[in-house]
């Protein structure tokens, strides 16, 4: 029997192994965003203020929305292959919506540590919801339509930063979820931050949908392959052309700086809220670079990985829940620094921080992963 007559396996070990990548790395980012925000970045951020480990710390975590959304996206695809298009219409719609829900409930009460947060945070989970619910409407157009769609979302929604509305005018509300970040005046007198605007991911998801035949029988793994390095290699190059030229694509030009370091971290010091054009080029670049290698490497070395990734959701509910009682624990006992906060030593230590909670991680999303696996609970397919 040859390999093409082996049946594929229900789960795709690269992308499971990439997905699990970018979370253990958004992982680093929210240890980062308990423990070190006595050192606030900003966004882009300020390279005077920023020292290099804390600069590569928080850029490493810059490749986690893109490729998750390009993942659900390509998941989707999957997904439908197994179901039809309007069963996966129905569960992008249904799973959406939870995520949206999740948002402004569950996730918000984690970070603020409160169950009546003065700032709802409408963040990352937020944004996904909404590209499911756009990609449940979108999955029915021909794929030249869809690829035409993504990559003007992506590439081209910086014509549109000139757009900006104050809140007392029409279209503020609209425009906030949109593309401008923005605070939005809630009925009951609380407020919303848009952290992130819609248009440019709702591309990303939408080119993930069209990355799914890919990854179909039709297609030897030479020949896919061969696609994504040439994709990755391509926004690659279009990263380096856009940025080098220092015009279109991205709002803050980079400058020259007194080291080869300080230059480096101007040219890939990008604006993501909203995603830049020249930030999707360079992530999503990297990250069809990367899926190819998971596609090579053997499946003992990053059968770990692919645990996180098979579990994504109760993955991203059960760090931030211990993360939460670590640093409560940790005021708690008086571990509080000069800024009235928990503080962790350096990046350095934001690092091992994470590297300790992942651990526990692992450890309950291999029970997850097993039980997703055994089909006795339909409904734990959502997390």
């Amino acid at each position: 029997m040859t390999t093409t007559d082996v049946k594929r396996p229900p789960r795709i070990l690269s992308i499971d192994a990439l997905r699990g990548l970018v979370m253990l790395l958004m992982l680093v980012d929210h240890v980062r965003e308990f423990f070190y925000l006595h050192a606030q970045v900003r966004d882009p951020m300020d390279l005077a203020a920023t020292p290099p480990d804390l600069f590569l710390t928080r850029a490493s975590s810059h490749l986690c929305a893109p490729l998750f959304i390009l993942l659900t996206g390509l998941s989707a695809r999957l997904y439908g292959q197994k179901h039809g298009p309007r069963a996966t219409a129905a569960f992008l719609l249904k799973r959406g919506l939870l995520l949206i829900l999740l948002e402004v409930t569950l996730v918000n009460v984690a970070w603020a540590g409160s169950f009546s947060p003065p700032i709802l945070y409408l963040q990352v989970i937020w944004v996904i919801g909404l590209c499911m619910v756009a990609l449940a409407a979108l999955l029915w157009l021909p794929r030249v339509l869809l690829v035409t769609g993504a990559l003007a979302l992506m590439l081209g929604h910086n014509l549109l930063d000139g757009l900006v509305l104050q809140a007392d005018e029409p279209g503020y509300v609209l425009w906030s979820i949109l593309h401008q970040r923005g605070m939005i005046a809630l009925p009951w007198g609380g407020v919303a931050r848009t952290s992130y605007p819609l248009l440019p991911w709702i591309g990303v998801i939408a080119a993930g949908y069209a990355l799914g035949p890919l990854f179909t029988g039709a297609v030897n793994e030479t020949r896919r392959r061969a696609w994504l390095v040439g994709l990755g290699a391509a926004a690659l190059v279009a990263f380096l052309v856009l940025r080098g030229l220092n015009g279109y694509g991205e709002p803050v030009a980079w400058q020259p700086g007194r080291t080869p370091l300080a230059t480096a971290l101007s040219f890939v010091n990008l604006t993501k809220y909203p995603p830049s054009a020249d930030f999707l080029l360079l992530t999503l670049g990297l990250g069809l670079c990367l899926l190819t290698l998971f596609e090579v490497v053997p499946a003992r070395l990053v059968g770990w990985l692919c645990v996180f990734g098979g579990a994504p959701l109760f993955f991203y509910l059960l760090h931030l829940a211990l993360l939460r009682l670590l640093y409560d624990g940790a005021a708690t006992a008086g571990l509080v620094g000069a800024s009235g906060r928990v503080e962790a030593g350096s990046p350095a230590a934001l690092w091992l921080i994470a590297a300790a909670v992942s651990i526990p991680l692992w450890v309950a999303c291999r029970s997850m992963v097993r039980l997703k696996r055994s089909g006795r609970w339909p409904a734990l397919s959502y997390l």
